[in-house]
């Protein structure tokens, strides 16, 4: 690693976690340079949902390339792009009955949120917006001020504005609902809210510790927007693309935001991809009033394009990923029940699940231990404590419960010194 410290910037932080030289990968393996191979729980934080150099997407890029096919293209119109909007529509669209423009902002996932949050703000002519507390919607300005977490709004060195953060599902307690304080104080020309442009919510808070919103909160939280007339932004960046077994993790909820940010497993292979779904009344831009040189990524149209045909064309994916992740929460609930004292619980939807155990440090003592077991995933959460579990969704039953098995030798590992601990202390007060 001795090159990473000398000449690569301090802001690094993944391979502080994992300090190692990764080499090759395929499916839901990585391999360092020494030939060590690696189970991968983390895929890119949900970049990678069909797993590291997936052999049927690479072929139809690898296609493509041969043919000299437009690499780079502005926002041209070229085949790829064609094929892979056509693709969109006929395979995720319209059997869904959505009806949205598609924009490509840039590379990644804060350009999405970055153009959404500037078109909301043109339509409605108001400079707020609604953000939740423990949500994460990128790092560039106007994505970092929808942010909640304080030390990473900092590091702009100036105050973020035009925001009002307002508790998320469930960060009050289970009894109350905080889309009925989101109807009061907007109802209310005397709470000090101003009316919004737009409400920016992450159905599942991945960052922000696998938070599941309700189905029915998430319904209420619309039905508020309607009231007002305020515009709905739901965040999918992370959690879309199958992560919860719908393409769409609000498709079963029953909800129908205005505009829509995907981005991370969008390009079904870890190319930096993102889009903006916007409502066809709503796509008032005028030409050039977004723009960036990295909007026509094309080898990510390719690669996307096939992710949709061979995925997406009927249910099987989906019905795996809710089978899965079903498993997934079986054997984290059977590892929190065997920590009650320490107070572990689960949390997740489909194969987004979350371990939280309540202690930062035990969570982050458990990921390095897990990593020096052959397994690598993160934590999440305002105080880091939740192990984040994000397995590609084409991960085999077999090598989901190696992982797992993994995880949960870890755990005990690093939780039988705590409880051995406790006994004695137990055992001494009681004499």
């Amino acid at each position: 690693m001795e090159i990473f410290n000398q000449l690569e910037s301090n802001v690094r932080s993944y391979c502080r976690l994992f300090p190692t030289v990764f080499k090759t990968a395929q499916g839901a393996f990585i391999k360092d340079r020494e030939g060590r191979q690696y189970l991968d729980f983390l895929c890119g934080v949900g970049t990678l949902n069909y797993g590291h150099n997936n052999p049927q997407i690479k072929q139809r890029l690898l296609d493509y390339l041969a043919s000299d096919g437009i690499i780079h293209g502005l926002d041209l119109a070229t085949v790829a792009k064609e094929e892979f909007i056509q693709a969109f529509a006929e395979i995720i669209l319209k059997p869904r009955e959505l009806n949205y423009k598609i924009q490509f902002p840039g590379p990644t996932g804060t350009n999405a949120v970055e153009a959404s949050l500037k078109l909301a703000r043109q339509i409605t002519g108001q400079e707020t917006v609604i953000a939740f507390s423990n949500g994460y919607h990128g790092v560039t300005l106007g994505s970092l001020a929808t942010t909640a977490k304080a030390s990473q709004r900092a590091a702009a060195g100036i105050s973020t504005t035009g925001v009002t953060f307002i508790p998320y599902h469930g960060y009050l307690g289970s009894n109350i609902d905080t889309t009925e304080y989101l109807d009061k104080v907007l109802s209310d020309v005397g709470s000090g809210v101003s009316l919004p442009a737009a409400v920016i919510v992450e159905t599942i808070q991945g960052a922000g510790g696998v938070n599941v919103a309700s189905f029915e909160w998430l319904r209420s939280l619309e039905k508020v927007c309607r009231q007002h007339n305020v515009l709905l932004i739901a965040d999918d960046i992370q959690v879309g693309c199958g992560r919860t077994g719908s393409f769409f993790s609000f498709e079963e909820v029953g909800i129908s935001p205005d505009i829509v940010t995907l981005s991370k497993s969008l390009s079904g292979f870890g190319l930096p991809f993102s889009l903006v779904l916007i409502k066809p009344e709503l796509d008032r831009w005028k030409p050039g009033q977004h723009s960036g040189t990295f909007r026509g990524p094309n080898l990510a149209f390719v690669t996307a394009k096939a992710a949709l045909d061979i995925y997406w064309q009927d249910d099987s994916l989906s019905s795996a990923v809710k089978h899965k992740g079903t498993i997934m929460k079986s054997r984290l609930e059977k590892m929190a029940k065997n920590y009650q004292e320490a107070g572990f619980s689960v949390r997740g939807r489909g194969m987004i699940q979350g371990l939280d155990c309540q202690d930062g440090n035990i969570a982050d003592r458990i990921i390095r231990k897990a990593f020096a077991n052959g397994l690598i995933m993160e934590t999440a959460g305002a105080k880091g404590q939740v192990i984040r579990c994000l397995p590609p969704l084409t991960v085999s039953e077999e090598i989901l419960d190696k992982g797992l098995t993994i995880l949960e030798d870890t755990v005990q590992e690093v939780m039988q010194p705590t409880t051995s601990q406790k006994l004695v202390v137990s055992g001494a007060a009681a004499k």
